[in-house]
């Protein structure tokens, strides 16, 4: 076996055993490109080596997609199938596990209607949200991984031809995921302890405000006195621990609602539903984004904020040094599974309520009371850089130093 075959063994492992947790007896619904068919089976055989009861596939093609998009009436785009947002929640209910290998393409709906997009992301998010909530309040394990293929290849390493850029970027992801590592679940056991120590930190602060500071940005974030800062690792509502996002490098929390003030400007390029989003800018006031703009895919993000209210506010407030390997591989991956753990990152949209303590049990109306954002959307971007300031600020109103030139510095 070459050390490729040996890599992508150890990486479908990763994501069953690590990502998903799979349990003996549990169902996996992996959902896929067709261009990722060969690494699906394979982990699908290591599904089944782990004991699961059945493996069950979604697939997605990037051609048909477009076809869809260029050739169906625009009725079609108002509504999703209530057939498959049925089977997710009955198996969401089942507690199966739900494995996401998702290949990015920015420029998938280049010129095409952006009514349509936003359509159809507004039916795919009301229809989904019993499933979608069953994963963002950690009732099911669920874990997002990627892959590449020529088209992504060619957008990280435009200066290599097709296949070399694959493998190049093959190696890539072994290495930000610890793939390539003797033993990738030992390292991610390390990983996770750092990122742990990052997090009771914050939790032992409790600060009540961050002041964020970089060139376009001067922002303030309040958070609500129980809030929580989380790391990789969750417990599903069996108290399985599963990971969500590999890579991550992330310690994250939500902020209040309506304690947002100032500006942010975006240093990375977004990918949202097949467009680029780049150079964003947004302001808000009291919590609400109260103006925006974007140097590419403006009408696009005017869009994602207009989907609903609770898109006008935030959801996430994630830390991320500068030095993280995926920041110090000095790529961008227009992929934001990657990007947001090359930075540090917000969120437009839903919180997660596991971020506020006895958030995951609450109903949408204590949740409200509490300041947790709700929306059909949650739509990272990125904003860390190596000169970004982030101060924290104590109850008493005493600040303290958090980063500094994008980094740590506790």
């Amino acid at each position: 076996m070459s050390n490729f075959e040996i890599q992508l063994e150890k990486y479908a492992e990763l994501a069953v055993k690590n990502g998903i947790n799979l349990q003996p007896g549990q169902e996996l619904v992996v959902s896929a490109s067709v261009e990722s068919v060969s690494f699906v089976r394979l982990v699908a055989k290591k599904a089944y080596d782990a004991g699961a009861k059945r493996v069950y596939f979604r697939w997605t093609d990037d051609q048909l997609t477009r076809i869809d998009y260029e050739g169906a009436p625009s009725e079609v785009f108002n509504e999703y199938p209530q057939w498959d947002a049925d089977a997710l929640e009955t198996l969401a209910n089942r507690g199966a596990g739900f494995l996401d290998i998702r290949i990015p393409n920015p420029d998938l709906l280049a010129g095409i209607d952006p009514e349509r997009i936003s359509s159809y992301n507004k039916a795919t998010a009301t229809a989904l949200k019993p499933y979608r909530q069953a994963r963002m309040n950690d009732k099911v394990s669920w874990c997002i991984i990627s892959v590449p293929n020529i088209t992504w290849a060619k957008r990280v390493f435009p200066d290599l031809g097709p296949e070399e850029g694959v493998q190049k970027l093959w190696e890539t992801i072994f290495k930000m995921t610890r793939a390539d590592q003797e033993d990738p679940v030992a390292a991610w056991e390390l990983h996770k302890a750092n990122l742990g120590e990052k997090a009771n930190y914050l939790n032992t602060k409790k600060y009540k405000k961050l002041h964020y500071k970089a060139p376009g940005t001067d922002l303030s974030i309040e958070f609500h006195p129980k809030a929580l800062w989380c790391q990789a690792a969750s417990d599903n509502e069996s108290g399985t621990e599963f990971i969500a996002n590999i890579p991550t490098e992330e310690v994250y929390t939500l902020p209040l609602k309506t304690g947002v003030n100032g500006t942010v400007t975006s240093t990375m390029p977004l990918n949202y539903s097949g467009t680029l989003i780049e150079k964003l800018s947004l302001t808000f006031k009291e919590g609400r984004i109260v103006s925006f703009s974007a140097e590419n895919g403006e009408e696009t993000l005017k869009r994602l904020i207009e989907t609903d209210e609770g898109s006008h506010y935030l959801g996430e407030v994630a830390l991320v040094p500068h030095n993280s390997p995926i920041s110090q591989s000095g790529l961008i991956f227009y992929n934001t599974l990657y990007d947001e753990n090359a930075s540090c990152h917000l969120a437009i949209g839903k919180a997660y309520p596991t971020t506020l303590e006895g958030g995951a049990k609450m109903s949408q109306e204590e949740l409200d009371a509490n300041g947790v954002n709700d929306s059909l959307n949650h739509v990272d971007f990125m904003i860390g850089s190596a000169e970004l300031s982030i101060d924290g600020e104590l109850a008493d109103g005493t600040k303290e130093p958090l980063m500094r030139e994008g980094l740590w510095v506790i």
